[in-house]
């Protein structure tokens, strides 16, 4: 599914050259879980950006199901973003007004897709709602939810554009020792029914549960 090659990642703060990766190579299989772990300012969240396609590597080669992601265009970006990864972050971005169910259905105003807001994608909204146990909170807004159901609700919109790649960064970052087992368990869960994730996470007994660990240092995988 991902192959990187040699990828460094540099930018500038103020006059200074930053490194943020460091000549990396990683394979990512279709069906890994892969917990992402390191200290602080180890590389680890702009490993995530460039995985996700959100940022591109300053050299070094990325391929994405044998693409070559560094030639692709901001369009096509886009394309493979929305159709092919989910995104879950330690803040959980939730539209204060909207409810569980709307905010589900985010994605799916961005999606060119036909029948991307017909009955079948209603209905999907309302499955993933009571997948993530939000069967009786589907109506109330982010300020009536627990720190746990909002996270809940941002991996169900994740979820909204069945997604091959969930990519999690810090998921459970805010949350207590039982709220974050809880979110672990359905980010197993969707591994176990298929789907490919990589977490990074500093809870190292969460990190152990996972099928592989990816430590990262200085910008370089650990090997």
């Amino acid at each position: 599914m991902i192959r990187l090659r040699g990828v460094e990642k540099k930018y500038r703060r103020g006059v200074e050259e930053v490194r943020a990766l460091r000549s990396v190579d990683l394979d990512i299989q279709i069906g890994d879980f892969a917990a992402v772990i390191g200290p602080s300012g180890a590389g680890k969240t702009t490993l995530l950006h460039i995985l996700g396609c959100l940022d591109l590597p300053s050299g070094g080669e990325f391929d994405f199901d044998g693409v070559r992601v560094n030639k692709m265009r901001e369009s096509e970006l886009v394309t493979l973003r929305r159709k092919k990864i989910g995104f879950i972050f330690q803040q959980f971005y939730l539209i204060p007004g909207l409810s569980v169910l709307d905010n589900i259905a985010l994605p799916l105003l961005f999606s060119k897709d036909k029948g991307a807001n017909g009955r079948g994608a209603k209905d999907r909204v309302t499955e993933l709602a009571r997948m993530v146990g939000l069967g009786k909170r589907m109506h109330h807004v982010p300020a009536q939810l627990s720190g746990g159901e909002m996270q809940r609700t941002a991996i169900a919109r994740a979820l909204v554009n069945s997604p091959e790649l969930i990519l999690a960064d810090e998921p459970t970052g805010n949350l207590d020792s039982a709220n974050s087992k809880k979110i672990f368990d359905i980010l197993h869960q969707l591994h176990q029914n298929g789907l490919t994730v990589i977490m990074i996470t500093h809870n190292q007994e969460l990190a152990a549960r996972a099928d592989r660990m990816i430590r990262i240092k200085d910008g370089m995988i650990e090997v």
